[in-house]
């Protein structure tokens, strides 16, 4: 026999509100099946499985709406085929931009580093830019280059 969990402990479970599962309910991307004769809502470790993935593509940066479209795809996907290939499609395409953002946040660390060891190597903060200019060996990455 399957474990069952009424909302509060589903959200203990999960580390999620109750109000949070509600919402997700009302959005379509938890289901309840199993209610008792007074209305109580009982979930199943199942319910687990599909809180604990939200949650997971929450982390990923996945949003709501795109979650609503894989768990969906439940519905026309007896093999699970085309959600495993949705979510390869969708976890290439977030990967590229966690890597276009790793590659800006690389390039902005070279930047603060070059400054830094501007800073460091003039004394003089007043002469930089200014009469410094012309033997600096910071002059091929300066702005102030020309003046």
């Amino acid at each position: 026999m399957q474990q069952t969990y009424r909302i509060g402990e589903l959200a203990r479970k999960c580390n999620v509100t109750v109000r949070t599962i509600r919402y997700y309910e009302s959005l379509g991307l938890l289901k309840t099946n199993h209610r008792s004769d007074g209305g109580q809502r009982y979930y199943t470790d199942a319910d687990v499985v599909y809180l604990n993935r939200i949650a997971e593509l929450k982390e990923l940066d996945f949003s709501l709406s795109e979650i609503r479209t894989i768990i969906m795809m439940g519905g026309e996907d007896t093999t699970g085929q085309k959600r495993r290939n949705e979510l390869l499609r969708q976890y290439r395409s977030k990967l590229s931009e966690a890597m276009e953002r790793q590659a800006a946040i690389e390039r902005r660390v070279a930047d603060l580093s070059w400054h830094i060891q501007q800073l460091e190597t003039n004394d003089d903060f007043q002469q930089c830019p200014g009469l410094m200019c012309k033997n600096c060996t910071f002059k091929d990455r300066c702005r102030f280059r020309e003046l």
